[in-house]
């Protein structure tokens, strides 16, 4: 395997663990703002806020790790992506320094606002649409070199289906990903009522999950047709990923086994994100970049391999104890003990 290769899995492992993280984090933003609207904050937010509580602080360290890897192994990344990138990016900024703001209100002001819930929960639902965009640009045919520049084709952009089919399944892995962790966490406080209010909304967002994914591969053939071809070499992770999925939603169905579920959630992902990164092997860019034409010299990229896989084993375990120590500690989960980070 060479030094390419790692580079690019060891990236692609952050970012799977950002989607897994901040996907929670979004999609609880967003149901304790709905629950404030519908009048039912009083099953839900006490939930909510005891998960926030603790992880919102290290959600984005997955993501800065990406972003700084991807250039430091990949330079070129940033001559391609850095101006077309501009506006979504900057979206996701703006975005994130709203969730940043919603936390500051909480803790030091007045807790509970409508106002601030309601930007915090759409920023939840905007920001995986606006960090979405890149697999879209990705996929090739909205970029072409003017004098010598980069230049993307926003009408193009926002006028394919396969723009809309990755939006739109961002948002909807976000809610079902975020409903069924909360679905265990509720029951693991014996939380009966939030239990089976997450239990219903994890149920409601399956069905257009499986949707939006079949969706977006109708899609990629018409708009890619080598990289769709690509897909069906490695279609026997996607069928796990589905047999997973069917698992999952059958646990939960059946009130059974929630942390089980979960856990079959993420090995579901797992396949199918990793099974996206390999069809879409070797290109950072259709058809202008691939991982050979964009990679860093040797010594910088061994160097970035040992500091990120340092990185992942001391990031793992810390999230590990911040399991174990606050969210799932028998008395916090609770609310018997307040959270004191």
């Amino acid at each position: 395997m060479n030094l390419e290769i790692i580079g690019i899995m060891v990236l692609w492992t952050f970012l799977f663990g950002y989607v897994i993280v901040a996907s929670i984090d979004f999609g609880a933003g967003f149901f304790n703002a709905y629950s404030l609207f519908t009048g039912k904050q009083h099953i839900l937010t006490n939930i909510i806020q005891r998960y926030l509580s603790p992880v919102w602080e290290v959600t984005n360290v997955f993501l800065v790790f990406f972003f700084v890897g991807i250039v430091g192994f990949f330079p070129k990344t940033a001559f391609y992506y850095g101006t077309t990138l501009l506006v979504p990016v900057s979206i996701s900024i703006l975005l994130l320094a709203i969730r940043g703001s919603y936390y500051a209100f909480e803790t030091y002001g007045s807790r509970g606002h409508k106002g601030y819930s309601f930007m915090y929960g759409l920023s939840g639902l905007f920001l995986p649409a606006s960090l979405s965009i890149v697999l879209t640009i990705s996929e090739g045919g909205f970029v072409s070199i003017e004098n010598g520049q980069p230049v993307l084709d926003y009408l193009a952009l926002f006028k394919s289906p396969l723009t809309w089919s990755i939006v739109v399944l961002s948002v909807v892995a976000v809610l079902y990903i975020s409903a069924v962790f909360l679905t265990w966490y509720a029951n693991k406080a014996n939380d009966k009522k939030a239990t089976e209010l997450m239990r219903k909304y994890a149920l409601i967002w399956s069905l257009p999950l499986i949707i939006t994914a079949s969706g977006i591969i109708v899609e990629l053939r018409r708009h890619n047709i080598e990289h769709f071809d690509r897909m069906l070499d490695v279609w026997w992770m996607f069928a796990l990923s589905f047999l997973l999925f069917l698992n999952t939603v059958w646990l939960i169905w059946k009130r059974k086994h929630y942390g089980r579920a979960f856990w079959l959630l993420v090995g579901q992902f797992a396949l199918a994100f990793y099974a996206y990164g390999i069809s879409h092997y070797p290109y950072l860019l259709y058809p202008h970049l691939t991982l050979y034409d964009s990679f860093t010299n040797e010594a910088m990229a061994i160097s970035l391999i040992i500091a990120f896989i340092a990185g992942l084993g001391l990031l793992i375990p810390s999230l590990y104890l911040l399991l174990r120590l606050f969210l799932f500690d028998k008395n916090y989960v609770k609310g018997d003990k307040k959270n004191k980070a």
